[in-house]
């Protein structure tokens, strides 16, 4: 698996902060994957988690997206995921991943929300194939966000 192209450059937005907690398959995708702990720096407390997930597969763009996170209940309605997220894009653009795609259940308005705050698009909801690990888990549907990475005037196609 590449390193994470940030050396120098810590992950933080005002008082969230990235760690790395490790870097293994992902246990359900199986796809590579870096797995962060969101920490709120003043009190050292765990906010959350996030992962950047590897790979350009139809199963990761369909229906798992790159990115999974989770805030934790006493954290909520405070941009963490966002923040978070606009964190990973740093580190997606380094490796090469561009687009970023993003999927959510249709009814979580929190997590869409993640994704407009964050800058993704809305691109559609698709049906989610009954032999995937995700239908099988109780997710028939997933909205697709798609967030770019490449910066204007840089001259990509995305």
């Amino acid at each position: 698996m590449p390193p994470i192209p940030l050396t120098g450059h810590p992950l933080i937005d005002g008082w969230l902060g990235l760690e790395l907690d490790r870097v293994s398959l992902h246990p359900v995708h199986k796809v590579p994957a870096y797995f962060f702990r969101m920490v709120d720096l003043r009190t050292r407390a765990e906010v959350g988690r996030i992962n950047l997930r590897l790979g350009s597969e139809p199963h990761v763009e369909r229906y798992a997206g790159h990115v999974g996170y989770f805030v934790e209940p006493a954290y909520r309605g405070h941009g963490c995921a966002s923040r978070a997220l606009r964190l990973l894009m740093r580190i997606a653009r380094g490796l090469g991943i561009d687009p970023l795609w993003i999927t959510c259940d249709p009814d979580n308005i929190p997590s869409r929300r993640t994704c407009e705050r964050a800058g993704a698009e809305f691109i559609e909801i698709v049906d989610v194939p009954e032999d995937c690990v995700i239908y099988q888990s109780g997710h028939r549907r997933k909205c697709r966000y798609r967030l770019k990475l490449s910066e204007p005037g840089k001259g990509s196609s995305h």
